[in-house]
């Protein structure tokens, strides 16, 4: 999933960031609400981690602009123990959850799960493209039921080119989407992935196209 995090403590920020990419992720960090705001109108994200206490713009206040918007990506809310009133405003507002700060990063990641197969059974939690079935949930390729071994950023690759399916995926969007906006990393970063998954597919019927100074494109071949 492509995670946006909303948090002005760089240091929480950063660790959410760092376990969540460990777990195959895409995690953009954001630290200003008004950034935040301006962000999220502009970008999808499958799900986002939101302070509620932030410089300029408040959590709060980014949650209403993105429900009245027609958002409805998952939120979850982090408060401070004392924020009760501001919690229930939260869940009022359209929030999903809430985590009390501190919470334990297996916590977090729980409740990210939970979301997520929640959300899953909107569109489907698996995908079918040519032979190949991709198991959002589990983050899994099969072909005719066996489980493929592929990396997981290989898989991040793959979940971004099918979600955009028939379109072309700009190489500095795959990068975000990869990496995480923001991430210290330059865009031919993601070539190697892009190349290994290529032959992985090559047989089962799936192309990657690339485009030519423009990016790459999911095919299923006829």
């Amino acid at each position: 999933m492509r995670i946006v995090i909303v948090e002005d403590n760089e240091p929480l920020a950063n660790a959410i960031a760092y376990r969540l990419r460990d777990r195959g992720h895409a995690a953009d960090i954001l630290t200003d609400g008004d950034a935040a705001d301006l962000y999220l109108e502009q970008e999808s994200a499958d799900l986002i981690v939101l302070d509620i206490n932030l410089p300029g713009r408040s959590g709060l206040e980014i949650l209403k602009s993105l429900r009245n918007r027609g958002d409805s990506a998952p939120v979850i809310l982090l408060t401070a123990r004392t924020e009760t009133s501001d919690r229930v405003s939260g869940l009022d507002m359209g929030a999903d959850d809430y985590l009390i700060k501190p919470f334990e990063m297996d916590e977090l990641e729980a409740r990210i799960r939970a979301l997520s197969r929640r959300k899953q059974l909107d569109y489907g939690a698996r995908e079918s493209i040519g032979s190949l079935e991709f198991d959002r949930t589990a983050r899994q390729v099969s072909v005719k039921g066996e489980v493929m071994d592929i990396p997981r950023r290989e898989i991040a690759v793959l979940e971004c080119l099918l979600e955009r399916r028939g379109r072309i995926v700009p190489k500095s969007q795959l990068t975000d989407y990869v990496y995480g906006v923001g991430a210290d990393v330059e865009d031919s970063a993601v070539e190697p992935h892009v190349s290994r998954l290529r032959k992985r597919l090559q047989n089962l019927g799936i192309k990657i196209k690339t485009a030519r100074g423009l990016g790459y494109l999911l095919e299923v071949q006829k």
